[in-house]
């Protein structure tokens, strides 16, 4: 109970008494604010030391070099959620003389990893066998997505896939939810305990056959439902809203052109689907829509193409899509492990990264079609796909992908994926030596140059996969710690 409401239920009471009550109330009140500050925040500031990397530009379209910012010996300052300070501790030693400082040892500490695609409904159906995309839908997926109209089985699933998030070193997730509108609200009231940033939004699907009865939604519902989430969660605490068609083949035209009236209404909203993820997909889009120009246009024409739109897998895309993407300034979450265990296809990384045809370019795990919940691992699949087209993404180009790439991605590039002063503090930190493989390749713990530092987190995002993650800090807070 709050004190003014303490002191209008006493009111009837003696004058002095009533007084006396009030003012204890306001105390324990402010006394609570002192010993219980909002998460992500501290009184004083508070430091962590150690090696740290981020990316002052992007390493595509850089000298790959020039763009690593690798602090030997560093401390980065927090206070009330944000990077107060970040420097070489040598240098703010002296600044920050009385800090309370956490320190990390021969570990690697980078910006939190985000997740520009996945579906935290399919938590309990990943890594299932034998299907591709549309054949796996039906016989999994829906299936499992009809048990979110119960509210229980959402939190328990929400909770658990927020935590291993937090487990595998990732801090922000864009994910879909269901058609049920119980569903985003537990995502976003899970998220919001542990101070999280996520995006987040009703998924819609209302064509016939496309989804069970039960599951699919109408254009309207979807609209209204939309809205008033938007209205309840864009902007409460760290929380953003994404209008989310699931994909053009499953929505009637009335349910995209609602959604593109969402995306022209609704100030600071995301729109998040599917294109072009498989070829079967494709040629039914294509059958749909004869008088699309082609798949993304599909959304185009919805007016559902622009900034902050994110595309998850976009793997047969025409070089006209990828100009129109460009031009837009939509985005693209590459699902390298996704891609593979459905079957669907490489995603052309250097179109994606050309200086023709430059597109924002995040990186998502898309459980359950993905087979793992780490973006660590996902890193070392992307490797792979492009070793499959002649195109050597590096350590340094995998870690910018799920760090400040994807930041930019999601138009967060302001608040997240750096250690730059001002930017919201989520950071995991690594291990370079994580298992006896790595120990045994890694075993000189300096590092005396950026060769040695791409040499060492190569191997750890090839040998270690999620046990390579110590610690993960969201706005500043510990909240996971590897066991020893």
């Amino acid at each position: 109970m709050t004190w003014f409401a303490q002191a209008a239920s006493i009111s009837r009471r003696p004058l002095c008494v009533s007084l006396h009550r009030v003012i204890l109330a306001m105390l324990v009140a402010l006394l609570a604010l002192l010993v219980d500050p909002k998460p992500g925040s501290a009184k004083e500031p508070q430091g962590v030391r150690g090696a740290f990397l981020d990316f002052t530009q992007d390493p595509f379209f850089n000298d790959e070099k020039q763009s690593v910012r690798f602090t030997q010996d560093g401390l980065l300052v927090l206070q009330d959620g944000k990077i107060r300070d970040f420097g070489r501790h040598e240098d703010l030693k002296k600044k920050y003389g009385d800090l309370e400082i956490i320190s990390y040892p021969e570990k690697l500490i980078i910006p939190g990893l985000i997740d520009c695609h996945v579906h935290y409904p399919q938590t309990r159906v990943v890594a299932v066998f034998g299907n591709q995309l549309l054949e796996w839908l039906t016989a999994t997926v829906f299936p499992e997505e009809l048990k979110f109209e119960n509210p229980d089985y959402a939190r328990k699933v929400a909770s658990f896939f927020l935590d291993d998030m937090l487990h595998r070193g990732t801090t922000t997730v864009l994910s879909f939810t269901t058609t049920f509108p119980e569903s985003v609200d537990i995502f976003f009231e899970e998220a919001s305990k542990r101070n999280m940033r996520v995006i987040a939004g009703l998924t819609g699907i209302d064509r016939e056959g496309f989804a069970p009865d039960a599951y699919r939604d109408t254009a309207e519902s979807f609209y209204r439902d939309s809205k008033t989430l938007y209205q309840k969660w864009h902007g409460h605490g760290r929380n953003l809203y994404a209008v989310t068609p699931r994909f053009a083949f499953g929505c009637s035209d009335e349910m995209l052109r609602r959604a593109g009236g969402l995306y022209k209404e609704l100030p600071g909203v995301y729109v998040n689907t599917h294109l072009s993820e498989n070829i079967s997909e494709v040629a039914g889009v294509k059958t749909r829509f004869p008088d699309a120009a082609n798949y993304l246009d599909v959304y185009d024409r919805a007016g559902l193409v622009g900034p902050r739109c994110v595309f998850g897998h976009a793997i047969h895309l025409s070089e006209s899509e990828f100009k129109r993407m460009s031009d837009s300034g939509a985005a693209i979450a590459f699902c390298p492990s996704s891609n593979m265990f459905l079957g669907s296809g490489l995603f052309k990384i250097g179109e994606a990264k050309s200086r023709r045809t430059p597109v924002r370019l995040g990186v998502g795990t898309d459980v359950g079609g993905g087979d793992n919940f780490g973006m660590l691992a996902v890193l070392k699949d992307a490797y792979k796909v492009g070793m499959l087209q002649d195109y050597r993404l590096s350590a340094f180009k995998l870690l910018y992908l799920a760090t400040r790439g994807s930041a930019e991605a999601l138009y967060l590039g302001d608040k997240l994926g750096t250690f730059d002063p001002g930017k919201e503090a989520d950071f995991a930190v690594l291990d370079l030596v994580a298992t006896p493989e790595l120990a045994s390749r890694n075993r000189d713990p300096q590092i005396n140059s950026l060769d040695q530092l791409a040499f060492k987190t190569f191997g750890l995002l090839t040998l270690a996969g999620d046990r390579g993650v110590v610690a993960t800090y969201v706005a500043g807070k510990k909240l996971y710690e590897r066991a020893r």
